[in-house]
């Protein structure tokens, strides 16, 4: 527990001294100078995801696949969700700016709404199907704008159980913006944490990028094969 809390300090603290350039970010937004907010926000964020795996969790990390990201396109990432550690993976070592649709109640958090705001996250308020209905059009409309998002269609965290069932509805944001589903397959990111319920450091985590799969054009039969067949794709590397 106390290399858990003192990992936790070291995050606080990396976050507190970006204060000045979280400041900045922040005068560009208000300003309307999105190119400049952009520049700010998707260089801090890597950086202090690739802080939390190397320098807090001490963990290594092997990505396979990256070449095949489409270059100047915004795409939508699907992947398996094994733990907490798994947007900070992918936002640390998948070199393509990105973001996410996040419960609503992250947005209370002082400082760190701030930068997911920055960031162009969507909230999403789960017990409403309006407001989530909305989000999800939302978050495709940041995709139009190139802005790849980040979906984990189980809807909760596996932490190293059997993955859970691909909910077809996570898929509309890639239809609605007719971008390339990327797959991502995730495996050992539950070790860092949930596996114990604390921070266990030297963990060695794999992420595996796969080929691209386009959504422009589907017939709505085609659509319908897309979410069992993403799935199929993300679990088979770890044998599931």
């Amino acid at each position: 527990m106390f290399t858990t809390i003192i990992s936790l300090i070291r995050i606080a603290f990396y976050m507190l001294t970006k204060n000045k350039t979280r400041r900045l970010a922040l005068k560009y937004d208000k300003a309307g100078d999105i190119s400049n907010r952009d520049k700010v926000v998707f260089d801090v964020v890597p950086k202090w995801a690739r802080f939390v795996f190397t320098n807090v969790a001490k963990a290594t990390v092997e990505v396979t696949g990256e070449e095949k990201l489409p270059k100047d396109r915004a795409v939508v990432f699907i992947g398996n969700h094994q733990g907490n550690m798994d947007i900070p993976l992918l936002f640390g070592f998948i070199n393509k700016p990105m973001t996410f649709v996040a419960k609503a109640e992250l947005a209370k958090i002082p400082l760190l709404s701030d930068w997911m705001k920055l960031l162009q996250c969507t909230f999403i308020e789960r017990k409403s199907p309006r407001k989530s209905i909305q989000a999800i059009h939302d978050a495709a409309e940041g995709v139009k704008k190139g802005y790849s998002q980040v979906i984990f269609p189980e809807g909760t965290r596996s932490k190293g159980g059997p993955h859970h069932e691909f909910k077809a509805g996570s898929f509309k944001l890639a239809f609605m913006s007719d971008a390339p589903i990327v797959p991502v397959t995730i495996d050992g990111t539950w070790r860092i944490y949930e596996g114990q319920k604390k921070i266990k450091k030297g963990q060695h985590v794999k992420l595996i990028i796969h080929d691209p799969i386009e959504t422009k054009g589907l017939s709505k039969e085609e659509q319908q094969k897309i979410p069992s067949m993403v799935e199929k794709i993300v679990c088979k590397p770890i044998g599931e």
